[in-house]
């Protein structure tokens, strides 16, 4: 498969007061087009600036995003985000707020196609009589799977997700989990997913980066070798579980730390 994302020796800081304050150094990722890759490292090593530099709604210092064979200058219409907080709008219905990408790269649309688009989604990910609520009115996890269908709506060449259940609890988490496993075998798109917990890491990816501490190069990449149609029994078998125990290590090397339970 050909890479769709290509981030070719990329090189950040972000100016201070203080002075330049280094996030990326060197860092070198690709993503061949329908894989899901998921993206772990210590806090504050940089992984949001990637996913605003795929975006395009910044630039290296140094280095080159690719998306499609195209360096990546300007924000892309083809991608879609999805964040920790759904930023919906409360003066919007949930159908209203999910076809609002549609009123924007598809201006020209039928209002009946936008509605049949969003309504589909909206009933794969199970918020089917909800469209009419507001975000107020629903839960957390709701609102979660509504922005979901937001993020994919305009069927974006890549889905960029910036810890997207990291405020959620346990329950609520491992449920959106498959609910993200099923949406991606119905929509295939390529993915990012910044993530802090190395579990969802290795249930929804295709393969791991483990970034540095800062400023962050490429640690390592771990290929994820899990059925596609993985359930979260797969967490408790033996590869899994010996996926989990190198993920570990690497956080605690990225962390400067000899060791100890992470």
């Amino acid at each position: 498969m050909a890479n769709l994302i290509e981030i070719k020796g990329v090189t950040h800081a972000y100016r201070t007061k203080a002075g330049p304050l280094p996030v990326l150094d060197g860092l070198t990722i690709s993503v061949p087009e329908g894989e899901f890759a998921a993206v772990v490292g210590p806090s504050g090593c940089g992984k949001s600036t990637l996913t605003r530099l795929v975006a395009g709604l910044m630039k290296p210092d140094q280095g080159e995003v690719w998306l499609h064979g195209e360096r990546v200058t300007t924000p892309r219409k083809t991608v879609g985000m999805a964040f920790q907080n759904p930023v919906l709008l409360e003066w919007r219905t949930i159908l209203e707020n999910v076809i609002l990408p549609l009123e924007i790269v598809a201006p020209s649309m039928p209002q009946k196609d936008r509605v049949a688009r969003a309504m589909h989604l909206l009933d794969m990910v199970g918020l089917k009589g909800f469209e009419g609520k507001r975000p107020s009115e629903l839960s957390g996890g709701m609102r979660q799977r509504a922005s979901l269908c937001r993020a994919i709506v305009h069927k974006p060449d890549v889905l960029i997700m910036d810890e997207p259940f990291g405020a959620l609890d346990n329950f609520t988490r491992e449920d959106l989990w498959q609910t993200m496993r099923d949406l991606r075998a119905a929509e295939p798109f390529t993915a990012v997913l910044i993530t802090h917990d190395l579990r969802e890491s290795v249930f929804l990816g295709d393969q791991v980066f483990v970034l540095s501490g800062r400023p962050a190069r490429t640690q390592m990449v771990l290929a994820v070798d899990l059925p596609a149609d993985r359930t979260l029994d797969v967490l408790y078998q033996p590869k899994a579980q010996e996926m989990l125990h190198t993920l570990r290590d690497q956080i605690r090397i990225a962390q400067g730390r000899d060791g100890g339970a992470h």
